[in-house]
Formats: structure tokens, sequence, C-alpha cells
């Protein structure tokens, strides 16, 4: 008989178990809707995917891969439910989680009166730890298994980030804040202490475990003209780092920083003038760019991450998904929290969808969801090891369960394609359809506990 997947006696971690249900991954980008590509979508309406340790042995057909397993090989049997990689989340703020849902009139007095405030609290080593812990918690329950994390200026709470994330065994990108003016002075670091601060940090984690590092200026504003000629100095010198920062996020910001940095072309060109526009480095928001810019985060390889549901909560304006795809830029979804408004991914796929189509543009189901797996996986130069289901892979990945709320049930009841079904669990679904969540082999998040 077939394992009860709602024991909670699943087989020990680096055991070789497999799971039979609906499997969906990617191999390439899925075209718009009415495109006539071959399809880049795996779809096993009866899979079996096989985990051994840490990584996934075999994937395929159930009927093609059952006779083949070795014997006493565990199966846990989900038919009823669709496995798909673990969710990557490629901008996120976990210093913001308590503030999560802090009323403002817009970007600049919201970090002036809630974030930076919030932020000062990770001076004590057992809160940075605290909300940590709550904020990984949180993650796993919404099916998100990667994820670039923004820290504060103090370098414990990136030590305490990736302590949390080094016990779960989760592949994780972080990053200590760097900001030397226009903030507080209590959370002021300097172009010397910050880039000493990073490259300490990048030593102690980077490729510790699963563990990658992200030189993590703030944004332009916060950062002196000094500070982001280090910052760009360690991108050199740590070419295998990941970049990550804030761009033309809201029109207040992009008057600013013209005002701050006069004489160069745009706020992008910035970055671009200091060595930090480069595979790996991740762009959160990208909403005021022009054609130039688009232009030139494709020829870089830098990574758009687009935040929905923080965009409409600040109102920071409409992320331009048919101009972003004219230029080729790469595009990821984000939740931004605390300045989105939800860690499910399926929620942030459920917005950004609307907000494409508030600019005449249908962003389909299956382009979702491998925004948030396979393409996020390639984006960040980590295709082949994360946002797949691929035999190779690392075994991250997350149980959906279609039936998890009466009316996502009677929905999917009457799904005629796989884009029906998974367009209804993004429009319906949130932290309540993830049954559970593995990272590396080992079950990290089971519903109901």
């Amino acid at each position: 008989m077939p394992a009860d997947p709602t024991s909670p006696k699943l087989p020990d971690a680096g055991q070789r178990t497999a799971y039979r249900a609906q499997l969906l991954y990617f191999t390439g980008e899925p075209g718009r809707a009415g495109d006539n590509r071959a399809s880049t979508t795996v779809w096993l309406s009866d899979g079996l995917l096989v985990v051994e340790g840490a990584r996934i042995a075999q994937v395929g057909d159930y009927r093609s891969l059952a006779s083949d397993l070795a014997p006493g090989t565990p199966v846990i049997d989900w038919r009823d439910k669709l496995i798909t990689p673990g969710f990557i989340d490629t901008h996120i703020h976990y210093p913001q989680t308590d503030m999560i849902a802090s009323p403002a009139p817009g970007l600049l007095p919201w970090l002036e009166t809630y974030t930076f405030p919030t932020e000062r609290r990770f001076e004590d080593p057992a809160y940075a730890a605290d909300v940590a812990r709550f904020f990984i918690d949180e993650l796993l329950r919404c099916g998100t298994t990667s994820a670039l994390v923004y820290c504060t200026v103090h370098p414990g709470s990136v030590d305490a980030f990736f302590t949390e994330s080094a016990e779960r065994n989760l592949r994780m990108v972080a990053g200590k804040v760097m900001m030397d003016r226009n903030c507080p002075e209590f959370l002021r670091d300097t172009a010397e202490t910050g880039g000493r601060d990073s490259e300490m940090l990048i030593q102690r984690w980077h490729g510790q475990g699963r563990q990658l590092y992200a030189l993590t200026p703030r944004f332009a504003p916060t950062s002196s003209e000094a500070q982001l000629g280090v910052c760009g100095e360690l991108a050199q010198r740590y070419q295998d780092v990941f970049i990550q920062t804030h761009v033309a996020e809201n029109l207040d910001e992009v008057k600013w920083v013209k005002e701050l940095f006069p004489g160069h072309r745009s706020y992008l060109d910035i970055y671009d003038h200091y060595g930090l526009l480069r595979p790996r480095a991740v762009y959160g928001h990208c909403i005021w760019l022009d054609g130039h810019d688009r232009r030139r985060m494709q020829e870089t390889g830098a990574v758009a991450a687009h935040c929905p549901t923080s965009n409409q909560f600040l109102g920071s304006g409409l992320f331009d998904f048919a101009a972003a795809e004219a230029s080729h830029m790469p595009v990821t979804l984000a939740t931004d929290v605390g300045g989105g408004s939800s860690f499910s991914m399926l929620q942030t796929m459920n917005e950004a969808h609307k907000v494409a189509r508030l600019s005449g543009y249908h962003l389909n189901a299956e382009r979702m969801f491998y925004q948030a797996t396979e393409g996020a996986a390639q984006a960040l130069g980590l295709g082949g090891q994360i946002g797949t289901l691929a035999a190779g892979a690392e075994a991250d990945f997350v149980v959906l369960d279609p039936q998890a709320t009466p009316l996502l049930a009677r929905r999917t009841a009457q799904a005629d394609s796989l884009e029906e079904l998974l367009f209804a669990l993004a429009m319906l679904g949130d932290d309540r359809a993830v049954a559970a969540t593995f990272a590396a082999g080992r079950r990290v998040h089971q519903r109901g506990g």
C-alpha cells in the first residue's frame, strides 16, 4: 500500500523515496497564449518523482518508472496533488516582516516612518534570530524554497538569517544592506565599513553549504559614490556573488536620484557606471525604465524582479510586460515583503496577472509558474540546480493541493486544461494550497503541522 501522505512518518531524509503525483516543470520559457512554439512545459498527469538523498534521481511517467523501482522503495501516493519545483522569490526583505501592512502615502515616507525604525531592532541578535526563524517558516509555508533576501545594515542580521537557513539546508541568497547617507545615523555605515563587512560576510557564508551571498547596496540614494565604487570593486573581485538593489520603483524616487547623481543618463546608468550590471545582478521593481535601460539589462544579463503586490500597495506604478518582452529583459517574480502584502508566490502571480492586464498584456499561467521556478533559476545562474524537477537537480519541490479550499476544489474540478488548472491555483490559491514543502529531499513544511 502507498504511504499515507498525511502521516508524520514519511521516509527518513537520505532514503530513496518515490512520489506519485501530477508533475509540472519546464525546460524553457513557455510562449504567450496562442503561440505555436514547441512546448517547453513538462506535464505528467500520473508521474513519478524519485528522490535519493538531497537530489532528484528520476522523473517520468508512473507506468514507465514504477516497474524499475528498487524493492522496498516507499511510494507516497499524491495522485490528487500537483508537484512543482519549489518557488523562487527574487526580492524580499526579511527585516520588514514585523512591519508588513503598514500604512503610508508612498515609498519614501513609508521608509522613514516604518522601515528604518523597524530595522534598528536588528542590533539585537536575539531579535534577528527570532524574525529569521519566523520569516523562513512563512516562506516554507507558502512553498518558497529559495529567495534573494535583504538583511539590515547590521552584519549580525546576516549571520542570524544564514544560520537559520543553513540549519534547514535551504538554498538561499542574502546580504547585508549597505547605506552610508540619506538614512538615520543608527542605520548608517561608511564606504569603508560597508565594504569591509560585506567582504567578511562573503568569506564567511558564500558557498558554505547551500548559502550564497549578495552584495546589497539598498538603493542609489542611500549610497555615496564612494560606497557604490567599493561595491563595484567587490563585484569584480567576487564575480560569482550576487548583487541586489532597487531601481526606478517610484517617480519621486527617480526624481530624487536625478538630483543626487547629475550627469547620468538614467537611474540604471548609475549602477552601470559602477560595474553593477552583470549576470546575477537582480534589480527590484524596474517600473520607470526606458527602452535603452531595458536593452542594457538584456545585454548585461541583469535581472528584473517584478513585485506586483508591493507596487500596487505603495502606488508605485505598473510594470510594463510588453516592453520587457520586446527588449528580452529577464523578468522574475517577487513578493518584496514588507512593501508587498503576501509571502505567497501564488498570490504574487494573481497580482502580476492583473498588473499585466491593466497595461493590455495577457500573462498566462504557464509563464507565471515558469517565472517563479525555472525562469528564476536560469536568470540567477542556478539552472539545473533549483527551479526544476529534472534528474540531478536539488530536490526542492512543493506539493500543491487543488482541493485546498471549497471554491478552489469546485473550480479545479471543472478545469479542462493544464492552463485552467494552473490559472485557478494562481487566482484562488494561497498558503492553504501548499500541502507540503521539501528542501534537499527533506520535508520542511506540512500543512497543519
